[in-house]
């Protein structure tokens, strides 16, 4: 099986870069957690596309955009619910610092996590303010998060939203005393050995590694620039590189090995001292019953989901904008992860929405037997 699951994995990957999905792919697909663990992976393509760039190995770090979201801001939140200085009922004004809308003072931390606040999806503050990242920037682009008025009735619906999690960021650190990316070291990737492969890159620090060994991003008109070790979203670069909602950089064994163990404390066969196995559970059920959203993660869209037809419902994922994503299937201990640099050289090419669904299907339907082939 990991022969065949290693060439469906190669192929469809080859697959992607002959259709001109990204420039730079790896992948990966993991069977029984980390301790019984069967693993596939393929790496290939190159950072760049303009022929600058290096060839792509599983070692090369990918911009995993709003992977940020779950692989970091939800298991912190979770961290700080497990150590009881956070609680899933908390409103925003207890645990957010500074004054508040009246509107948003009842809200509540699951409805955030959630996706369910009432808090706008998006908003292009960055068109408004300087081209400078920083503090000062930081400041004034929570103002503008936290002035938006609610879209709609807090726990009415769920509308996906990069602000809500803009603010999470913002309570975390206030709730730590320290910046996400210690946190997050010392909370998650420090007792896992992924120091090295997942992390933020705060725009005021040198770089880990040489910057030609970053898959590449988008040709940014807004910063005049092809980016390549650098934030492609631009209210994380304009907070310096760290948000709740992007920033995380990572590699292929990174992102498989955190999902794996996510796997495994939602089993029950690991433990980490703030996590226990029920609240992972509450974490990962859905909470609204209009909608597919967990706390942080999402759930497969019945005949429209990016992971295909063959994960089960009860399976969680995410999505990243720069063409990064992974899926978990509890009843078949199955991870898939999918890391791209789609929006490179430019965010207007979408083949991959068309991509990733086919992608899932022939990794799934060669686990189940098939030959993985369409």
């Amino acid at each position: 099986m990991k022969n065949q699951i290693n060439t469906v994995l190669e192929a469809v990957c080859r697959q992607g870069l002959a259709e001109g999905v990204c420039s730079a792919v790896a992948a990966g697909v993991s069977i029984g957690g980390q301790r019984g663990s069967a693993r596939a992976r393929c790496a290939i393509g190159h950072t760049r596309s303009d022929g600058s760039g290096q060839a792509v190995t599983e070692e090369t770090l990918f911009d995993l955009a709003s992977l940020t979201k779950p692989l970091c801001t939800v298991l912190l939140t979770l961290a700080l619910i497990g150590q009881g200085r956070l609680r899933l009922e908390d409103t925003l004004a207890r645990v957010f610092p500074g004054p508040l809308p009246a509107e948003k003072k009842s809200l509540r931390l699951w409805q955030l996590l959630n996706h369910s606040s009432g808090m706008l999806p998006y908003r292009p503050y960055f068109r408004e303010m300087e081209r400078e990242s920083g503090q000062r920037s930081k400041a004034q682009l929570l103002e503008r998060v936290i002035d938006e008025p609610l879209a709609y009735p807090p726990g009415s619906e769920s509308r996906y939203s990069d602000l809500g999690f803009i603010l999470l960021g913002h309570v975390l650190e206030h709730c730590t005393g320290q910046s996400l990316p210690v946190s997050f070291r010392a909370l998650i990737t420090g007792r896992l050995g992924l120091t090295r492969d997942l992390f933020f890159l705060p725009l005021d620090q040198s770089l880990p590694v040489e910057r030609q060994c970053i898959a590449a991003t988008e040709d940014c008109p807004w910063r005049g620039r092809v980016l390549q070790g650098e934030v492609h979203d631009e209210h994380a670069w304009l907070m310096g590189g760290v948000a709740g909602h992007a920033g995380l950089f990572g590699t292929l064994h990174g992102v498989l090995s955190l999902c794996e163990w996510l796997l495994d404390l939602w089993q029950g066969r690991v433990e980490h001292p703030h996590l226990p196995t029920p609240l992972i559970r509450t974490a990962l059920t859905r909470r609204l019953a209009n909608a597919t959203w967990a706390l942080g993660l999402d759930t497969p869209t019945v005949g429209a989901s990016s992971s295909g037809s063959l994960f089960p419902a009860r399976s969680v994922g995410h999505l990243g904008f720069t063409g990064t994503s992974f899926w978990i299937d509890p009843e078949g201990q199955v991870v898939v992860v999918l890391l791209t640099n789609r929006v490179h050289p430019g965010r207007e090419n979408m083949r991959i929405r068309s991509f990733r669904p086919q992608f899932h299907d022939r990794v799934m339907r060669c686990l189940s037997g098939g030959v993985g082939e369409d």
